[in-house]
């Protein structure tokens, strides 16, 4: 059984609660020989981030072979502005492209389902409701955390915490989650 709140140690104690994050979630699981691919490029990546000539205090990561995070401490004095936020899109744009893989995909959410990180189309959410494959308590990917400090408490959440309970009524299923 994995444990999803394990992730928390991989996320660098150094930086400011308030840093950015951009996270890009893998249409499908990597394999390892992939994830070692990214891992180099995303190192690559961050030793040479730079705004406006300024190295950017910065980490990236690939975490339960699905989910790059990508993070910027600003607090000391590099912001992270157009030019070097497009310079992390390219970077993802092309993991995309030399891994046949959707990333920028925010039609497909996450969840965890026996004990995986599943896919599910945002279009078969009442289905899932429905047939009990999710419920209010059925963890979720939040993709939408903005910060380190969010990326901590908030990433994986509870859908019943999540923006989707908003949008989907979680309380009337009474099928019991697969979880």
């Amino acid at each position: 059984m994995i444990n999803y709140s394990s992730y928390q140690q991989y996320i660098p104690e150094d930086f400011n609660d308030n840093s950015r994050v951009w996270i890009y979630q893998c249409s499908r699981m990597l394999t390892m020989g992939e994830a070692l691919q990214i891992e180099h490029i995303l190192e690559e990546f961050v030793a040479n981030w730079k705004s406006h000539g300024a190295a950017v205090k910065g980490f990236a990561n690939l975490l339960f072979g699905q989910f790059i995070i990508v993070m910027a401490d600003e607090s000391q004095s590099t912001t992270v502005g157009g030019c070097s936020t497009d310079s992390s899109v390219r970077m993802i744009k092309q993991i995309e492209q030399d891994l046949k893989v959707e990333m920028f995909n925010r039609q497909n959410l996450a969840f965890i389902i026996k004990d995986k990180v599943q896919m599910l189309p945002l279009a078969q959410i009442n289905y899932a409701l429905d047939n009990g494959f999710i419920n209010a308590d059925t963890l979720f990917f939040n993709n939408l955390v903005a910060t380190k400090k969010e990326l901590l408490s908030k990433w994986i959440i509870q859908t019943k915490d999540s923006w989707l309970a908003t949008r989907y009524d979680l309380t009337t299923k009474n099928i019991p989650s697969l979880n």
